[in-house]
């Protein structure tokens, strides 16, 4: 019990998962980054029903499947962050790409006015940003 307590990734410590790749330490940076990317990806999960519920079946199909893609990889890869996973960089990276290719599929469909300057505030505020961090996260070593 005091073996767990001092190593608990709670006080900075590794978390140990028997059977995993490797763990890594559990930095404040790191849960930040995990907590980030996990609640990201938590975010899109209402949103997917929004999208099914308002655009035309056709529309609904493509946009909730990218924006389900997206929510897996992020998901997936904050919770290895979180849990001190070493296997993270694969899932940030698909989160990146698919990230950038909403950010640009976005702006290219969106109509002028009101529809092309939420699609630029999406963009700039919330899915290049990501996918920047998960390009980051992707490119580490730990």
């Amino acid at each position: 019990m005091a073996l767990n307590t001092i190593n608990s990734p709670a006080l900075g410590g590794s978390c140990i998962r028997h059977g995993s790749a490797g763990t890594v330490p559990l930095t404040a940076a790191r849960r930040r980054r995990g907590r980030i990317l996990t609640g990201a990806g938590l975010a899109l999960l209402p949103w997917l029903g929004y999208l099914a519920g308002t655009l035309p079946p056709a529309e609904a199909a493509a946009w909730v499947a990218l924006d389900a893609l997206e929510a897996a990889a992020l998901l997936t890869a904050g919770t290895r962050l979180l849990r001190g996973d070493s296997r993270h960089r694969a899932p940030a990276a698909a989160a990146a790409v698919l990230l950038l290719a909403d950010a640009c599929l976005d702006l290219a469909t969106a109509a002028p006015g009101t529809e092309l300057a939420t699609a630029l505030a999406m963009a700039v505020g919330a899915e290049l940003p990501l996918a920047g961090l998960s390009a980051w996260l992707a490119s580490r070593r730990t």
